[in-house]
């Protein structure tokens, strides 16, 4: 419908309507949206077909690796996972909430909050962290992280350990990578 100056009142309604609803739905934040498909996903990392899409985010920040001895092999030396730090963002690019542990903890800026236990992880392309299931506990709070019941690691960029040499000579010493990945949260349907 085109407005012109003999556009009735009726009209000129049912366009403004129109024109709000193409506006609302163009800007609509990703992070509500369900639509989203596991089907490239590795069957070990999907989560089961009783759950729906609650929320996607994309986690941008930093993962902390500290230069440790390996567990009962002396004298042999690893870059150890210590935690995370990341913006949790909308499809948009903004900021919803934030990623960080130990424990690993995903906050929303509602204030909800939830940790998992890990299920499963899977090889991502070389050089990214690997794809992850948690099965999340009992959000703390109310609001977005309410009802979650699984989070999806997926579509991850960088993130793995340092490529600097782990040896006695630089043992305790910490350092920061950078990755990215999309945070699927899922609520059972």
């Amino acid at each position: 419908m085109k407005y012109s100056p003999f556009t009735s009142a009726p009209q000129l309604v049912t366009l403004t309507v129109i024109c709000a609803a193409a506006l609302l739905t163009a800007c609509a934040p990703m992070s509500s949206m369900t639509s989203y498909s596991q089907d490239k996903l590795p069957e070990t990392v999907k989560v089961p077909t009783n759950n729906r899409v609650a929320m996607q985010t994309v986690g941008v920040g930093d993962i902390t690796y500290e230069c440790r001895a390996k567990k009962d092999m002396a004298g042999q030396f690893e870059w150890a996972f210590v935690g995370p730090d990341a913006a949790l963002n909308d499809r948009s690019g903004a900021k919803i909430g934030k990623y960080y542990g130990p424990p690993a903890t995903w906050e929303n800026m509602d204030g909800s909050k939830i940790t998992g236990t890990q299920v499963a992880v899977a090889p991502a392309s070389a050089g990214n962290i690997p794809f992850q299931l948690v099965k999340a506990n009992p959000a703390m709070g109310s609001g977005a992280m309410s009802g979650v019941t699984y989070i999806q690691r997926v579509a991850t960029v960088g993130g793995v350990p340092p490529a600097t040499a782990c040896a006695s000579s630089n043992l305790g010493t910490k350092q920061t990578v950078k990755y990215q990945a999309d945070y699927i949260f899922w609520k059972a349907s």
